[in-house]
């Protein structure tokens, strides 16, 4: 009989660093917060990590029956099998000592319907002979990346049309000045019998409609100064109802959910109301035949987590405003340029498309945030948060009179840039009595200061000119020839920069183009009447 031994204990010993291996990559696959992923190379799921549950919602044996279709959108789907062939070529025609690993961004179907963003990284699964078997990918949450990223080119569109949409503004009021100055010029001209002055009055007409429009794109653009007071959203919804219901219509319920205790903000009540007033509009037109709009409002603190999620946000004590329809909803294209400047899906005709970028503009110069929830078929959400702030008597400019006088003898020095607005202001000065010494910028009204024999009472300018100075800094260098002289800024717009350093503040003197004559002349008269006097921080060094 013969006798056959043979030592295996290297055999086993590697079986057993092999169990202990797979068990501890195992480990490291289960409590992975990435889902690991393998299938094979007809795209079926052949092994799913635990992560699966979490990020999209199914259990690890749910995972097993799923294929790409199952998971990925479809357009996610042809996608990935594309890098997926691609891959496969590039492999074989490189050959197997050169295995990539390729990183892919697709859009996959939660098991509760919801959306999410997923980040792949792909590489080739082998046999021994070297041939493709199927694939390993791990795959990574990137929706709060991708949602941060939608934001900042949102915010970067908006940024660049705003300031489009400020300049053709600005230019369009410098326009628009002269058109209803010189039509008040006619009209003063022309007797209440004349047929001519009906057809003024119709371009007057005309030319008031396209300064409200411009005064929108100012909104929009962020670049209309305001004049700010304590603000408590519930008084203003309050007393917009009455109104509201009378602008919706009988066919549509109106309902307020209002918070006691609200907190109270910083803004102007005006262009709140034309917040609320834009909005329920928008949701009425969502609603052909009926429906229900909701406006509530409430105390919340977004904190850190919600401001890490949403761009441009500051954690704190906020109210929120939220104006909800039971409409027709819009698909992610409209939400994605509902706030773009004349842009509708309403018919030719029925709206200008600045409404809601109107909106927009004015949560924004407030300092902010807007967000929109819809879902086609299930209604449309607008939910603004504004700062909250601490209830304090807010400083307000002293009214006006209305029967105060406009005209007068002293000497003005006006400079501005558009030559038939200036023309215009130095006649309507002119023929108000003043003396007035006509400049296009600002090195040239400083000329004019140095040869002039006698008083210069005011300065009238434009706040941005050519000419490598600005109406702040003519009227620095001004004050140090005429220390009494009193100064009158006028715009078409006002940027940000002007914006932040309150033009409409008490300090500072300012007349927003397009101005009717009246208020040109009763403007002037109220600067050289007060008691003002330039700011010592005004001087820069």
């Amino acid at each position: 009989m013969i006798e056959y031994s043979l030592d295996i204990t290297e055999r086993k010993e590697a079986e057993a660093a092999l169990i202990e291996s797979e068990a501890r990559y195992r480990l490291l696959a289960e409590n992975a917060t990435d889902i690991i992923w393998t299938t094979d190379m007809n795209f079926q799921t052949t092994y799913v990590s635990l992560a699966i549950e979490q990020i999209l919602g199914y259990s690890v044996e749910e995972g097993l029956t799923l294929n790409l279709e199952n998971i990925l959108t479809p357009t996610s789907c042809q996608a990935a099998k594309r890098v997926f062939l691609t891959e496969l070529v590039t492999e074989k025609r490189n050959g197997e000592d050169s295995p990539r690993t390729r990183t892919l961004e697709v859009e996959a179907i939660r098991k509760d319907g919801d959306k999410v963003w997923l980040e792949i990284k792909l590489r080739f699964l082998r046999d021994v002979k070297g041939r493709p078997t199927g694939a390993l990918s791990v795959a990574r949450d990137i929706s709060e990346r991708k949602s941060l990223q939608a934001q900042f080119h949102q915010a970067q569109k908006m940024e660049a049309v705003g300031r489009l949409a400020g300049g053709v503004a600005h230019d369009f009021n410098n326009l628009m000045t002269a058109v209803l100055g010189y039509c008040g010029l006619a009209l003063h001209q022309l007797d209440e019998g004349d047929l001519v002055r009906q057809d003024v009055l119709e371009i007057k007409k005309a030319g008031e409609r396209a300064a409200a429009l411009t005064r929108q794109l100012l909104i929009f653009s962020r670049q209309e100064a305001l004049e700010t007071q304590i603000v408590n959203l519930n008084y203003i919804v309050v007393n917009l109802k009455k109104m509201l219901r009378r602008l919706i219509g009988e066919h549509i319920e109106l309902a307020a959910v209002l918070a006691e205790n609200l907190g109270t903000i910083e803004s102007n009540s005006g262009q709140i109301e034309q917040i609320i007033i834009n909005l329920a509009i928008n949701a009425r037109d969502a609603m052909p035949k009926g429906g229900e709009i909701t406006i509530e409002t409430a105390n919340v603190v977004l904190d850190r987590d919600y401001a890490r999620q949403h761009l441009d946000v500051t954690p704190g004590p906020y109210v929120m405003l939220a104006v909800s329809d039971t409409g027709h909803g819009m698909d992610r294209e409209t939400q994605g340029r509902v706030f773009d400047p004349f842009f509708t899906t309403k018919e030719q005709g029925q709206g200008t498309g600045l409404g809601l970028a109107t909106v927009h503009g004015i949560v924004k110069q407030n300092n902010g945030h807007i967000w929109l929830y819809s879902e086609p078929g299930y209604g449309t959400s607008f939910k603004i948060y504004l700062p909250q702030v601490e209830d304090e008597a807010a400083p307000t400019r002293a009214a006006e009179t209305a029967t105060q006088p406009s005209s007068g003898d002293e000497t003005i020095l006006l400079v501005e840039d558009e030559k038939m607005v200036r023309e215009l202001a130095q006649h309507v000065l002119t023929r108000a009595g003043y003396t007035t010494l006509p400049a296009q910028h600002g090195p040239e009204a400083l000329q004019i200061c140095r040869q002039h024999q006698g008083q210069i009472h005011l300065l009238l300018t434009d706040i941005l000119m050519p000419g490598g100075m600005n109406g702040r800094e003519l009227a620095e260098e001004v004050i140090q020839l005429y220390p009494e002289i009193k100064i009158l800024y006028m715009s078409g717009h006002t940027d940000n920069i002007i914006a932040r350093q309150e033009m409409l503040s008490p300090e500072l003197n300012f007349l927003q183009k397009p101005f009717s004559l009246d208020a040109l002349t009763k403007k002037v008269r109220a600067v050289l009447d007060s008691s003002w006097t330039f700011p010592a921080n005004e001087h820069r060094s």
